[in-house]
């Protein structure tokens, strides 16, 4: 027996045990060649997507970005981090869909995507080894412009190949399964790289950007080994046309514009998170610190999200609003306490400790709101809102990056401060929300 036939049987007993059925490729919404290709198609989606939840864990824009742009002297870009990542990704999937919808084999869009990933966070490194200040963190910026794109490409094509290549009833296993081994990943990885070290040094921070970037290139060669067969290429013609003519929904739609408004006002949850980092980098500026803000966000998110889904299920509405008091209130908390009692109010770990919450907080927000979505729409009204709201709510992020920049300027508790306001006008337009 040759080597790639007994990988093929390791990879068919495998998926025999998580398929948990007797005849593991019984897939009636597959074509026969794809289902003989499922059990080692399902492996390698599933190590990519571990591969690249590790990789976005060493360059989050939240904590490491934001960590890495102070220590470089550059603390005025931290504002930009959060809404670059997220509105990068977004705005451009209207055209990425239509020239992806053409394509009969769309894998390589999503190894494109991986790859620019990969070379993006190489350039990150690059920045910070050969320039410092403000230069080192424009490079960085620019680089996750480049990054942000990438990961549109990945977006879109990601949800097309797994449809031709998993059948029904175990793409959400294979989500599930990604998310436990990522996040075990997650914590393994955060206590060998940063536990019991002193300040980062330029080094540390450029080797860390490059294992990221190989994380990256390694998942986009995996993911190009993907068996896909061909499929349909219709409708990708009119997509730019048609999601433009979408967005009069705005005008005509009254509860899907609350609801943009209330997204928009909850972005709060995701804003503030870097700046609890740099209050934080304050007080200690060491690797653990940095670690541990890691690990608090990879546990707020893993142990919160089955309550919050379960919380979901009997009021979407309710999971927003939930989120929202949180988030507004850790925001105000940490603002008001810093401006009253000194930035280094509660010691060290006073930060991480916040954070925890604000993340569990964003969890909240972020699960509220896209179950909200899909419950408040129905059949093709379902991907217009989506395209609509990622859209409008990706341009909002570079405009609230600008103002939370300028802000910034005067002091970053203030940016606090004015996030945990926004977050309480979102709290309240939450409230007006119909149920659905």
């Amino acid at each position: 027996m040759s080597e790639t036939q007994r990988a093929r049987n390791t990879a068919d007993q495998l998926y025999s045990l998580i398929a948990n059925e007797e005849d593991a490729r019984a897939c009636s919404d597959l074509p026969d060649e794809a289902c003989r290709e499922v059990p080692r198609n399902f492996f390698l989606m599933l190590a990519s997507n571990v591969l690249t939840k590790l990789g976005d864990l060493l360059i989050s824009p939240k904590t490491v970005l934001a960590w890495l742009l102070s220590a470089v002297g550059a603390p005025a870009l931290v504002a930009w981090l959060v809404p670059i990542r997220e509105s990068g990704s977004m705005l451009p999937q209207m055209v990425i869909g239509a020239w992806v919808r053409r394509k009969p084999v769309r894998k390589w869009f999503w190894t494109l995507g991986s790859l620019g990933q990969a070379v993006s966070v190489a350039a990150m490194a690059a920045s910070v080894w050969f320039l410092q200040g403000y230069a080192a963190g424009g490079g960085v910026v620019a680089a996750l412009v480049v990054f942000s794109l990438a990961r549109g490409f990945c977006s879109v094509s990601m949800k097309d190949v797994q449809g031709k290549c998993i059948p029904k009833g175990r793409r959400g296993r294979l989500s599930g399964l990604a998310t436990t081994l990522g996040g075990s990943a997650t914590a393994v990885l955060t206590v060998v790289l940063f536990w019991d070290r002193g300040d980062p040094s330029t080094l540390f921070y450029t080797l860390l950007l490059l294992l990221a970037a190989g994380f990256w290139v390694v998942a986009g060669l995996l993911f190009a080994s993907i068996d896909e067969y061909q499929g349909e290429t219709s409708g990708g013609g009119n997509a730019l046309r048609d999601a433009f003519n979408n967005l009069s929904l705005l005008r005509k739609d009254r509860p899907f514009r609350h609801f943009v408004i209330t997204r928009a006002l909850l972005l709060c949850s995701a804003l503030a998170a870097p700046y609890f980092v740099i209050l934080a980098q304050k007080q200690a500026n060491s690797a653990w610190l940095l670690g541990v803000f890691l690990l608090a966000g990879s546990l707020a998110s893993s142990i919160s999200a089955s309550v919050w889904g379960w919380m979901a299920d009997a009021s979407s509405r309710q999971v927003m609003i939930r989120g929202a008091i949180i988030a507004s209130g850790i925001c105000l908390t940490v603002g008001f306490a810093a401006l009253l009692f000194g930035e280094q109010a509660g010691g060290a770990w006073f930060y991480p400790l916040a954070f925890f919450i604000l993340s569990i907080a964003h969890a909240g927000v972020r699960l509220g709101r896209k179950t909200y979505l899909v419950d408040m729409a129905g059949g093709n009204k379902r991907t217009d809102y989506t395209s609509v709201s990622n859209s409008v709510i990706g341009l909002l992020l570079l405009a609230t990056g600008g103002l939370t920049a300028l802000v910034s300027l005067v002091s970053n508790v203030a940016v606090i401060l004015l996030l945990g306001f926004m977050g309480l006008a979102g709290t309240l337009s939450a409230l007006r929300l119909k149920e659905v």
